[in-house]
């Protein structure tokens, strides 16, 4: 009878260690999500500046058209389509672009990969009014967004 126990020991040495884990996304995959049905591409359409981001740092200009984002950063720009999937959803070549809340007249809104790649908060100015970025950093929380890890100025 020990035998076995002693062979089952030294078998479990032998089991090689769990794989590495892959990058953490920025949002919780079993919390709650959804996009405010009423963000349109002519609601979005304009100059924008992300305030506060994880996935595009702040002080990043963006311009929405209605088929086309243009993010421009230090490093450069970057001009992707934009496809509206309905109910503030979009599609961008890299990957699915959520509108989790734009305020009342389209000053700020905040934006999100569903899945966690990236999220951000951005406006219209290069500040965003207190009350607002609190409505927008409290939608991203009750959401599953980590927001330690989201960046402001």
């Amino acid at each position: 009878m020990r035998i076995p126990a002693a062979l089952c020991l030294v078998l479990a040495g032998c089991a090689s260690a769990p794989p590495p884990a892959g990058p953490v996304p920025l949002r919780n995959p079993t919390a709650q999500i959804a996009s405010q049905l009423d963000a349109t591409p002519d609601r979005l359409a304009g100059d924008w500046i992300v305030v506060q981001g994880a996935g595009l740092e702040p002080g990043t200009r963006i311009r929405i058209a209605t088929d086309q984002l243009r993010v421009e950063t230090v490093d450069g720009t970057m001009i992707t389509s934009f496809t509206s999937l309905g109910q503030g959803r979009f599609q961008t070549e890299e990957g699915a672009l959520w509108v989790h809340w734009i305020d009342i007249s389209d000053r700020t809104a905040a934006l999100g990969d569903p899945g966690g790649a990236r999220v951000w908060i951005m406006d219209r100015a290069a500040t965003s009014s207190p009350d607002r970025l609190k409505v927008a950093r409290e939608i991203l929380d009750w959401y599953g967004y980590d927001l330690s890890r989201v960046m402001a100025p």
